[in-house]
């Protein structure tokens, strides 16, 4: 479980609640542009976009799962169990790219969502996993910059390519219904609600929110769908940067899974492990972990891009707390 969305202030922000009951050696990971990709099936990508983002390294190669590149196109990958299915089968007329290999591939080549359009649509993903260790993940992933909004998904009906008007993702079902259910919440509204229900004027309101009686407030994808984006539809936010980074964790904050609230039943400790905030403009990574809610950055731009090393930053995991006396 996971949940991603874009917003547009000044700047245009991007990110994700990470909802998993382990850790997966992750820390913030710069990619500068003249570092090597070799892909399994696509060729060697020697020069590129510089690329920041939550990965793992493993074997010296960024395992990015969620991502933002020096032009501002951003990216992450969501579980999807059930529905992702990969072909194990090549094209011989397009890329084949592993789900592994995706986001760098997108993002080392692409500016913009339209540029990334055009390249997935001559791309097929394909079953290969990085090693017997780790198999393929089952995936979907948001692609967005401050203009658009798209959803990447491969199932047994093929690859498609849906427009996100909402610029929010979660995961199961597909993408399709979650823009299908919205309509069962047309209702809610951030006023008071009309009284529809009978001409009897004596029907008062008793308090403020029940404008947004019905909305839902669960851990299922579907809910955390409905609710990110009747939030961010409705976000009101001043155009500064601390207000705008403050604004978008409050988001994540509406759709975080808290410890202990979904029990797995293996002894598995379930939680939004961390929360990630990339402004796409000016090239700032900035993350919080569910044992540290203070909030930490990393700026691409303090680093030399056209290196050929990958630059890693191990997470704060401490909680940090300022002392008033």
């Amino acid at each position: 479980m996971c949940t991603s969305i874009g917003m547009k202030t000044a700047d245009f922000y991007f990110g994700r609640n990470m909802d998993l009951e382990y850790e997966f050696g992750e820390h913030v990971v710069i990619t500068p542009r003249n570092y090597p990709f070799n892909f399994r099936k696509a060729g060697e990508m020697k020069c590129h976009y510089a690329i920041i983002g939550m990965a793992s390294v493993v074997e010296n190669y960024p395992l990015y799962a969620d991502a933002g590149n020096e032009y501002g196109l951003c990216m992450a990958g969501l579980n999807f169990p059930d529905n992702a299915y990969y072909p194990s089968e090549e094209s011989s007329v397009k890329y084949n790219v592993s789900p592994f290999e995706i986001i760098p591939f997108v993002l080392g080549k692409c500016k913009n969502v339209e540029e990334a359009r055009k390249l997935l649509l001559n791309t097929q993903l394909v079953d290969i996993p990085f090693s017997k260790d780790i198999p393929v993940a089952t995936l979907h992933w948001h692609i967005a910059d401050k203009n658009s909004s798209i959803v990447l998904e491969s199932t047994k009906d093929g690859m498609k390519i849906y427009d996100d008007p909402v610029n929010v993702l979660t995961n199961n079902p597909t993408f399709d219904f979650h823009i299908t259910n919205l309509a069962h919440y047309q209702n809610l509204t951030v006023g008071f609600p009309e009284n529809c229900l009978s001409k009897y004027d004596e029907i008062q309101s008793f308090g403020k929110g029940l404008g947004s009686f019905g909305l839902p407030g669960d851990f299922s994808p579907t809910s955390r769908f409905v609710k990110s984006a009747y939030l961010l539809m409705n976000s009101v936010c001043a155009e500064d940067e601390e207000s705008s980074v403050s604004q978008f964790f409050h988001l994540l904050d509406s759709v975080a899974v808290v410890r202990g609230s979904i029990d797995l039943q293996n002894k598995l400790s379930y939680c939004t492990t961390y929360s990630s905030c990339i402004n796409a403009d000016k090239g700032i990574y900035y993350y919080k972990t569910y044992s540290n809610n203070s909030l930490t950055a990393v700026n691409m731009n303090n680093e030399n891009l056209d290196d050929c090393c990958l630059k890693e930053f191990q997470l704060a995991k401490s909680q940090a707390v300022t002392w008033a006396n």
